[in-house]
């Protein structure tokens, strides 16, 4: 009883915020997946470069963001409702595409969605390829340089022989990018243990246990885990070992060193998709989905000093950003 009292509540914010159309507003909608800071940088870098280019929120554009907080039937509605209200949509994460594609094909509507922050919208059923999407759907995707951040292990730690993964195991793009890692790492000639979490209530033992088993660990950008870095943080400082991780940000929040995506960049780059569609024009199927081709390496000298890591020149003199 008390869970459909709350849906029937989140239906009712989702039709307060969408269901008053202003006519003269192109109406854009923002389904965002989960709060953290990677996938609100995304969305205010595509915000940012809308207004740049005359299309401003409460001027000509009316926004409307929704975010379920990875609630499953919260996010359906969420998706429901912008795909009968917006003109444009934005899906921020893979599972928010997913909910707002879905949902357009069931309504039979074919306005343009946008994707950000998705690893493989072609294995995600998003498009049916890169270079010709087909149909309303086409974005960014967050595919990391995952060979070159397998690399950093051996950069950082050369006499290193056994990598840990670990990644939420009901996240396909998390799958996705474990499975290159665990390649990439044996091709150097690392051992590797994979590990998977149902749920970040099982984060702090499973990591823990792995880490005692590997010299250093891969965390790529699993949304679950993103944003409980708290828990890795502790267990590099106890147990003494690096985390590679997948994006810039959880480098902040307590991973050791990345080559990672720039999502307030990756947002700009989905902006200028918008813009191609709101202002040429331009179909969805006719705009190729791409990603970024420069990654930001940002290393936490700070945490590899106290662990008692010596971080290699060579690391230092490339590094875009250091944490000391």
């Amino acid at each position: 009883m008390k869970k459909f009292i709350v849906l029937m509540l989140l239906f009712v914010i989702s039709f307060v915020f969408v269901g008053c159309k202003d006519d003269n507003l192109i109406q854009i909608g923002i389904l965002q997946y989960v709060e953290h800071n990677a996938l609100s940088e995304a969305r205010q870098g595509f915000i940012d470069t809308l207004e740049e280019s005359g299309f401003v929120d409460g001027e000509n554009i009316k926004i409307t963001l929704l975010n379920p907080q990875k609630d499953a039937p919260a996010m359906a509605i969420h998706a429901k409702d912008l795909v009968r209200k917006a003109d444009l949509i934005l899906a921020i994460a893979t599972p928010a595409a997913s909910a707002v594609v879905n949902e357009a094909k069931e309504q039979g509507k074919k306005k343009p969605i946008l994707f950000t922050a998705v690893t493989d919208p072609v294995d995600a059923k998003l498009i049916k390829s890169n270079e010709a999407p087909g149909g309303n759907v086409t974005g960014t995707n967050d595919m990391n340089p995952i060979e070159e951040q397998i690399s950093l292990v051996k950069e950082l730690l050369p006499n290193a022989s056994k990598l840990g993964i670990i990644y939420t195991g009901s996240e396909p793009n998390s799958e996705i990018q474990a499975g290159i890692a665990k390649a990439e790492a044996e091709k150097i000639g690392l051992d590797v243990t994979v590990k998977t979490i149902e749920s970040v209530n099982d984060l702090q033992t499973v990591a823990n246990l792995l880490a005692m088993q590997v010299d250093a660990l891969y965390i790529p950008t699993d949304n679950a885990i993103v944003g409980q870095m708290g828990v890795i943080k502790e267990i590099i400082l106890e147990k003494k070992i690096p985390a590679i991780v997948g994006e810039p940000n959880s480098v902040d929040a307590g991973g050791s060193l990345t080559y990672g995506v720039n999502y307030y960049k990756l947002g700009q780059l989905t902006a200028e998709m918008a813009i191609k569609i709101l202002k040429d024009g331009v179909s969805p199927k006719d705009i190729p989905s791409i990603g970024l081709n420069e990654f930001d390496l940002v290393i936490n000298k700070k945490q590899l000093d106290e662990i008692g890591i010596i971080i290699p020149e060579s690391l230092l003199q490339k590094a875009d950003r250091i944490l000391e």
